[in-house]
């Protein structure tokens, strides 16, 4: 099991600690907030492989010319309902965030907003746009493909990323639906942790470089995590590949470049963004009701053994929130150590990020 620091951060002095360290690597103040929250959002939702450790490679990718915090993101095509967006090789965060704006802008005045993406990077956690719309109680499906991790079905190296999925869908008395999902059976960083350990890992998670299935963990990294629930797993992230990647003329297959490994060229993500007006169809708060009935009626069905409580999609990831919002977070002892390496670096301090004592709460 990973190290974990004794300390605890404010999310929201972490968010600052971030966002300081973007603008003095070159971002301008407004689009570093919206990369930094992005990040802690992560952290504070539980999705930890998406949250501030990934600040370091962030500020790599902008040191050696691989992010441009300072293109333009422009439209290319737009109509009513629709537009195609050229995101300039700026942070994933900054093109993402735009992209949902305009869908959103869009779906209020014509009923759908979709809005493609080409020319951006890796743009952090589905749920990070959803949770957005979801205050203005759109409907938002939100798809980003990836570097090359997975085989297709029948294959043996990787060819698709484990392109995620999100989907938010606002409800009345219930927390809202929210899902938000990669296409592969476990994620990688999993992977490399057990072979740091020289543990080995279940059997479906990864086959070796030949294409067989394997439980020795650097037999896995040498060849491909599986999708998840195989072909059907594949045929999604294939789809979202399609839609992200094939369709707005971003990166595809192999042409969506690695950010640990390519440091020659962009990495070309493509997302996808599609928002509703619930009004088009009923009345918001019919709606709301409608979607409090059928979850309280999930959440009633008979339970198997030792299970408590019947849960909806993004309803833990709410509680964990709540609770680290309140008792702050918690860092791995390699991220925190290098956080504060990068603070040192940009003459920012990370202990600024402390929650001093055990009375001291986000509220105060």
């Amino acid at each position: 099991m990973e190290m974990t620091s004794l300390n605890k951060y404010s999310y929201k002095r972490l968010q600052d600690f971030c966002a300081t360290v973007f603008v003095h690597a070159g971002v301008m103040k407004k689009q570093a907030d919206i990369v930094a929250a992005s990040l802690v959002q992560a952290d504070l939702r539980g999705v930890d492989s998406h949250g501030v450790v990934r600040t370091a490679i962030y500020l790599k990718r902008v040191e050696q010319n691989m992010i441009n915090p300072s293109a333009n993101i422009r439209i290319e095509k737009e109509n009513d309902s629709t537009a195609l967006l050229d995101g300039g090789n700026h942070f994933g965060a900054v093109v993402g965030d735009q992209a949902l704006k305009l869908a959103m802008e869009k779906a209020k005045t014509n009923g759908v907003g979709v809005v493609g993406v080409k020319n951006s990077n890796h743009f952090g956690t589905g749920a990070y746009y959803a949770l957005q719309a979801l205050k203005e109680d759109l409907v938002t499906i939100i798809m980003s493909n990836a570097s090359q991790t997975m085989p297709p079905t029948g294959g043996v190296r990787p060819f698709i990323g484990t392109n995620p999925l999100a989907v938010g869908i606002p409800c009345g008395a219930y927390e809202p639906f929210i899902l938000d999902m990669a296409t592969s059976v476990v994620a990688r960083g999993k992977i490399i942790v057990a072979a740091q350990k020289g543990e080995r890992i279940p059997i479906g998670w990864a086959v070796d470089k030949n294409g067989k299935p394997t439980t020795n963990a650097e037999e896995a990294l040498e060849g491909s995590v599986l999708p998840l629930g195989g072909p059907k797993g594949y045929g999604i992230s294939m789809f979202i590949d399609i839609l992200s990647g094939v369709l707005t003329g971003a990166g595809f297959g192999k042409y969506v470049h690695n950010m640990y490994e390519n440091w020659e060229k962009p990495q070309n993500v493509g997302h996808f963004f599609i928002t509703i007006d619930i009004n088009q169809f009923m009345n918001i708060a019919e709606f709301k009701q409608r979607m409090d009935l059928y979850i309280s009626e999930i959440k009633a069905e008979p339970m198997a053994e030792d299970v408590d409580e019947i849960l909806i999609p993004g309803e833990i990831e709410r509680r964990i929130s709540e609770q680290r919002k309140k008792n702050g977070i918690i860092l791995p002892l390699k991220v925190e150590k290098e956080l504060t390496e990068i603070g040192i670096k940009y003459g920012v301090s990370l202990s600024d990020a402390l929650i001093t004592n055990h009375t001291e709460s986000e509220g105060v």
